[in-house]
């Protein structure tokens, strides 16, 4: 029996389809997310169904979760993208204790119990400071992409002081770093660690190992080692990243949930 995650979120729509018993995932895709959230959600259902010779039948059941999950027709029920990220690094990273999630337009921070279930959370999604949103307007105005902001950052001497955490503000004050001189790697490694901060604020003392990152920041390069610096701890970066939630999606529609 095969069933299916999807996890509608602000950027893209990830897909993940997996046996129900072994939890094996059997395909998966993803696409950048759009104006009709429930006509791009069935054109990439479709898609990777064509592409495994699947048909819809071949699926027994569907969870959305993510921002437009509400959105999801194809969806048999939803589920809060809180309780799929926790169950899809629970499933690959078994001993996890805290989850740090940065997506497109929000960071998360989930504390695990023994069991793997989410003992409580802490969330910012009131601005995108500190997101793959924020990271795009800095590829975007230092003149790079998300890939090579990473590349930039291990090339840094000196990281730069970002004093702002606001989209705005703080593109304004990257104008003013370039206009003064000071190069792209030491500000693309002065971000990261201001977005590790960010996060360190959102935790306060309450880290417990192990720490695994996850979202589609952790597949940006430097990210996870100013995440380890700041919160003084081992990170162990999840297994395809930005899949976590459709995964968990997907197993908790094996479960019936």
């Amino acid at each position: 029996m095969l069933c299916a995650g999807i996890d509608a979120g602000s950027r893209t729509i990830k897909l993940a389809i997996i046996e129900a018993e072994s939890r094996k995932v059997v395909a998966k895709g993803l696409l950048d997310q759009g104006v009709d959230h429930d006509g791009r959600a069935m054109y990439l259902f479709n898609d990777v169904l064509k592409s495994q010779g699947l048909r819809r039948e071949d699926i027994a059941r569907i969870v959305a979760t993510g921002y437009t999950r509400g959105g999801i027709s194809l969806a048999d029920t939803t589920i809060t993208e809180i309780t799929c990220h926790a169950t899809g690094v629970r499933h690959q990273v078994p001993e996890a204790r805290t989850v740090v999630e940065i997506g497109g337009q929000d960071s998360k921070l989930l504390w695990l119990a023994a069991d793997g279930g989410v003992r409580d959370f802490s969330m910012n999604d009131r601005c995108a400071a500190g997101t793959g949103r924020f990271l795009e307007v800095v590829a975007s105005r230092l003149e790079t992409s998300l890939s090579g902001l990473g590349a930039l950052a291990c090339l840094s001497r000196q990281p730069a002081a970002i004093s702002s955490m606001c989209v705005v503000f703080a593109e304004t004050e990257i104008i003013g770093l370039l206009s003064a001189g000071v190069p792209r790697e030491d500000i693309v490694a002065g971000v990261q660690a201001a977005i590790a901060s960010r996060i360190v604020a959102m935790a306060g003392t309450r880290v417990t190992p192990p720490v695994v990152f996850t979202g589609g920041v952790a597949l940006v390069s430097g990210m996870a080692g100013a995440l380890q610096t700041a919160l003084n701890s081992p990170i162990t970066v999840a297994p395809d990243p930005q899949m976590t939630g459709a995964l968990g999606a997907a197993i908790l529609a094996a479960r019936g949930k």
